[in-house]
């Protein structure tokens, strides 16, 4: 099996281990920097050309894809899709996860443990909007905000206020969350692979500090999780539509509640913390998803 990994950078912790797991197990690892592909399009042919080259032996990809790139990332994700290559995070999957409002309509409809938010259109009724997640403190995250940033925690009404219309009057989309206090800053990461927990480890923020994002100073250490959160994360993976996921919980009196559902999660984190071979389970994903390719099946018969 050939398996490109899509990343911008090969030196990168994931990508590096992504592709010691598959040459590991036999298989070819090549990385494509998925910005400088070039997406041909044509009647019942559609192609991929990277560095001049067509990429047409390519057995399955693993998108790494950063938000920032989503737009392009994913389209080279569903031209491999249309080229019938396997993919480790469907086209559709990854746009959805990167949409943080249609995510959590999406998790709230099917049922799973939120924390209580609210989203407006620039509204500057403040008191409506802390009064329905049930006053200060209050969590306000930018929608396009990633690993802990554009994430604030107002302490009173008041400083809740002034973030929001602050960021409103930037024309900044925000939502705002209740605050779990008995979370403590921590919270759980779950990494769910084909519809399975294959490790998980809780994250907490140094003193001092409410979020809980290793880059910004936290640490981690494995967990074993509950029944109902190992259900939540498998759960709102599959409502995602992800088979490979990242999936952050919070521990609270009424359960787990979801904060989000990554579609790109990293792997040094958890493998470091769970001393777990994570890279090794997205490989064996691959390797139950994709048939073996008919002209090496001939050439293994040639050499036999």
């Amino acid at each position: 099996m050939k398996v490109a990994v899509l990343s911008r950078n090969a030196n990168l912790y994931s990508t590096r281990r992504l592709v010691e797991a598959c040459e590991e197990r036999g298989h070819e690892a090549v990385v494509v920097d998925h910005l400088r592909c070039t997406i041909v399009m044509e009647k019942n042919k559609p192609s991929i050309i990277y560095h001049g080259h067509t990429l047409d032996d390519i057995d399955a990809i693993i998108p790494r894809i950063g938000a920032s790139v989503t737009f392009y990332g994913s389209a080279v994700v569903r031209q491999f899709e249309m080229m019938k290559v396997f993919t480790a995070v469907e086209s559709q999957a990854l746009i959805r996860s990167r949409d943080k409002l249609r995510s959590l309509q999406i998790l709230s409809r099917a049922g799973l443990g939120l924390p209580k938010t609210v989203f407006t259109n620039y509204s500057r009724d403040t008191d409506s909007i802390l009064n329905a997640v049930g006053g200060a403190p209050v969590i306000i995250k930018l929608l396009e905000g990633t690993q802990g940033l554009g994430v604030v925690l107002a302490d009173n009404r008041k400083s809740a206020a002034s973030v929001i219309e602050a960021f409103h009057g930037l024309k900044a989309r925000v939502i705002v969350q209740e605050f779990v206090k008995e979370a403590g800053g921590a919270d759980i990461r779950a990494f769910v692979v084909d519809g399975k927990v294959v490790g998980a480890m809780k994250r907490q923020a140094k003193e001092g500090e409410f979020r809980s994002n290793l880059h910004r100073g936290g640490t981690s250490a494995i967990i074993k999780l509950s029944r109902s959160e190992k259900a939540a994360a498998i759960n709102a993976a599959k409502k995602m539509g992800l088979g490979v996921a990242g999936v952050d919980m919070l521990q609270s009196k009424r359960g787990p509640l979801i904060l989000e559902v990554n579609s790109s999660p990293g792997l040094e984190g958890i493998e470091k913390a769970t001393n777990i071979d994570i890279a090794g389970k997205i490989v064996e994903f691959l390797e139950h998803n994709v048939a073996k390719p008919k002209k090496r099946i001939q050439k293994d018969k040639i050499n036999a």
